[in-house]
């Protein structure tokens, strides 16, 4: 494949995962665009339950199967390496971007907070957790999260770069998987909970546990062996609580560290 449009199709690739993330903030908050998680077409409510469930599991198993390393070794034999996590990134993309445009709201309402301070302190939670989830990327490497290191080394005529060593620092001393947490705090932080938002946040939050516990680290165990058990020993997996170590020490990644995209 020409350098050229391998670094090209990792840029769009990129870009079509940033415009996918700003909507999804959006879609979450309901605020600012015109299909979010509480409006859209009426459904029937099983239908509607029906719908959104299929859309979840369809990015649940693919967000998780192609991540694993048994897929990407197939995946690799018909897609070049170079461009494997801006596909990756693409068709997690496009899957995210059907659940938004297929999505049926349920519009019961489950709390409500009212008065204008309350209802600012809780969008603020939900900012919080969206920051939270895109410091977390920088923390690990987020530009070859997102492939386009991999593209820019290749249109530079470089070798592969090794894989960034992760150095367990800064929020990854506190929890385990931050970008996850960041995830659910801006799930769940929303001044009106309707029956629909409730589905999402339940079910991805579901999601989240299940992909790391059974997925995620088993992996980085299977990569890392007891180097990464006494990481598990040391820090939360999700919920910050007691700390049983402060020291730094590097644990090697593949980049899946803290996330389950990768």
């Amino acid at each position: 494949m020409s350098r050229l449009l391998a670094l090209l199709y990792g840029t769009a690739c990129y870009a079509v995962f940033l415009v996918t993330f700003l909507y999804a903030v959006a879609f979450v908050t309901g605020a600012g665009v015109p299909k979010h998680v509480d409006n859209g077409a009426d459904t029937p409510t099983l239908i509607a339950l029906a719908i959104d469930l299929v859309l979840m599991t369809l990015f649940a198993v693919q967000h998780s199967v192609m991540a694993r390393p048994a897929f990407k070794r197939w995946w690799t034999r018909f897609v070049p390496k170079p461009i494997e996590r801006s596909t990756y990134v693409l068709a997690s993309s496009l899957v995210l971007a059907l659940l938004f445009w297929q999505w049926r709201p349920l519009p019961g309402i489950v709390w409500d907070v009212e008065g204008g301070l309350a209802r600012g302190a809780v969008y603020a939670i939900a900012a919080l957790g969206w920051l939270l989830v895109l410091a977390s990327t920088f923390l690990i490497s987020h530009f070859e999260l997102f492939g386009l290191r991999q593209v820019w080394d290749l249109a530079r005529k470089r070798a592969p770069a090794p894989e960034t060593p992760f150095v367990v620092r800064a929020l990854y001393r506190i929890v385990r998987h931050p970008l996850m947490l960041g995830f659910l705090i801006a799930f769940w932080a929303a001044p009106t909970m309707t029956a629909g938002h409730l589905l999402f946040a339940a079910v991805t939050t579901a999601y989240i546990i299940v992909a790391v516990k059974c997925f995620e680290e088993r992996d980085l165990i299977a990569q890392h062996g007891e180097a990464y058990r006494r990481y598990q020993r040391e820090v939360p997996m999700l919920l910050p609580g007691r700390v049983r170590s402060a020291r730094d020490h590097d644990v090697s990644s593949d980049l899946g560290h803290g996330r389950t995209t990768r």
